[in-house]
């Protein structure tokens, strides 16, 4: 199983945005997380800096939107040039739409479920979709402590990825570290988030292959 590590720059430095892209090119992709303030209580950066990121990033735009009314303003990130864009289920009134207008822009579409939310609604369709985001946090703020409690809907989601032959990619996102990207793996997580463990780092790079190396030796 390929693992991929995607660094969060909610936990870079807003002001030195490009360098600390530049610090990350080893990693996979870069996680981009958009706040509204309304769906979340936090507010980070909209469609403009977005586009910016894209226009300087070594790597490509893993895109996560954590904002209302997804089905209106999702579309509009593929079309920025984001290699992939994730919603939350929460905020769609339609998620397979949603999913096939991302696609129709040219990139991939994911899905978010906050730790509370189930996936058993969403195993049928997940040929509609690329990628599943696990929250093993609640969303809204970095530097928040993993869930264990959300293992199991990876386990369900990696059970029928693995039965039905998908290319659905499983990530994570929220507490990942050396300590705990092993018990995401184990559980079938391909795909991780990680902002503070690799930022916080005195050496950025060491860190993203220390977070590689750790959950490729649970992989599935």
């Amino acid at each position: 199983m390929t693992v991929r590590i995607n660094p969060s720059i909610l936990s870079a430095d807003f002001v030195n945005m490009q360098r600390d892209l530049e610090r990350i090119g080893t990693a996979d992709l870069v996680h981009v997380d958009v706040m509204d303030n309304h769906f979340v209580p936090n507010l980070t950066f909209g469609p403009q800096m977005v586009r910016r990121i894209q226009e300087v990033s070594p790597i490509p735009l893993d895109v996560h939107l954590m904002i209302s009314d997804a089905d209106r303003w999702a579309p509009g990130y593929a079309e920025i040039g984001a290699y992939s864009v994730t919603f939350h289920v929460e905020a769609a009134a339609d998620a397979v739409a949603t999913a096939r207008a991302i696609r129709d822009r040219g990139a991939r579409a994911g899905i978010a479920v906050k730790p509370g939310t189930p996936v058993e609604g969403y195993l049928d369709l997940l040929p509609e979709f690329d990628q599943v985001l696990v929250m093993t946090v609640e969303p809204g703020f970095g530097g928040q402590s993993f869930m264990a409690q959300t293992m199991p809907k990876l386990r369900a989601l990696r059970q029928v990825v693995e039965a039905d032959g998908l290319d659905v990619w499983l990530q994570v996102d929220g507490g990942i570290a050396v300590d705990t990207i092993g018990i995401a793996a184990e559980a079938g997580a391909d795909t991780f988030v990680a902002g503070s463990s690799v930022y916080g780092a005195d050496d950025v790079e060491r860190a993203i292959a220390e977070l590689r190396a750790a959950a490729a030796a649970h992989a599935h």
